[in-house]
């Protein structure tokens, strides 16, 4: 057993939730461009973001979409979960400065097979920006 291991998946319960909330930065978006190498000029020149739909920059979608494994990685199920699926629906655009929170809330427990299907949700104040359904594996007592 891992040291940090302090919940498994036994412990687990339809129900329970979890969020994270973060603002995303000008920094995040540069960074995130950089290590993505997702160089969209939607993203990055305010310019060309003006005359688009959006009329200005937006967050990558899927910088907002990682706050969801973070939630999942340190919240719940927690430290030694394994990222196994991920479907997403982009709702709503994130803008530069906004405030994302990520949600998760456990909808099944599959205690022999080690996985945990959860919805997942990240929002900017009430609106729902992304929506979706993660699949993790999590550690057994029994291992």
């Amino acid at each position: 057993m891992h040291p940090i291991q302090e919940r498994f998946v036994e412990d687990l319960a339809v129900g329970m939730t979890a969020s994270i909330s973060k603002t995303i930065t000008e920094t995040d978006i540069i960074l995130f461009s950089g290590v993505s190498t997702d160089v969209n000029p939607i993203h990055i020149d305010e310019e060309y973001a003006a005359a688009t739909i959006f009329k200005g920059r937006v967050a990558h979608g899927m910088l907002s979409a990682s706050l969801i494994s973070a939630v999942l990685a340190n919240k719940l199920p927690g430290p030694g979960t394994i990222y196994m699926a991920q479907n997403a629906r982009f709702r709503s655009p994130v803008r530069p400065e906004d405030t994302v929170t990520a949600t998760v809330t456990i909808k099944e427990v599959l205690v022999e097979k080690k996985r945990v299907i959860l919805d997942t949700t990240c929002r900017v104040g009430d609106r729902v920006v992304i929506e979706g359904e993660a699949t993790v594996m999590f550690p057994s007592r029994k291992d």
